[in-house]
């Protein structure tokens, strides 16, 4: 790997965008020695990020500090997400929230929505029930799988 600005070969990570719009992925990742390089797509634009990867002896700390803060068992009432993008809790900035913490949904009520390449997804409530925690802000990137909101 030859090195260029900032440290990191950008040729490089031409090259696993390239992959990315080759292969349809939404992302990829590569170690090469002390450097892991992460190419992910978001809203049909390519981002990267290149860090060092942690030494060794660091990792178990950090891994303790992080289950120290995250809740060890998502609830298993908590609706999931059925993608990556970003998600919004209201269908517009001045908005009313979609739903709020005590409010009752009925099965198929959206509870928010997640954007994705571009496209407003409504995410369903898969049941009826009370909303007990919205586990994610306004504008926050999602996962796939991640808990988003609770209902009992």
């Amino acid at each position: 790997m030859s090195i260029k600005k900032n440290g990191v070969d950008q040729q490089l990570i031409r090259d696993l965008a390239g992959i990315l719009n080759d292969t349809n992925l939404t992302e990829i990742e590569v170690e090469l020695g002390d450097l892991k390089v992460r190419v992910s797509r978001q809203s049909q634009a390519v981002h990267a990020v290149a860090a060092p990867l942690p030494a060794p002896a660091a990792a178990p700390a950090t891994a303790a500090a992080q289950s120290a803060t995250a809740p060890a068992d998502p609830s298993k009432n908590a609706v999931p997400s059925p993608m990556v993008g970003t998600a919004y809790l209201a269908p517009s900035p001045d908005a009313k929230p979609f739903v709020e913490i005590g409010q009752k949904v009925k099965e198929g009520q959206t509870l928010l929505i997640i954007e994705a390449m571009k496209t407003m997804n409504q995410i369903p409530s898969p049941r009826a029930g009370t909303v007990t925690a919205i586990l994610i802000e306004d504008a926050q990137p999602v996962e796939y799988g991640m808990p988003l909101v609770v209902l009992e």
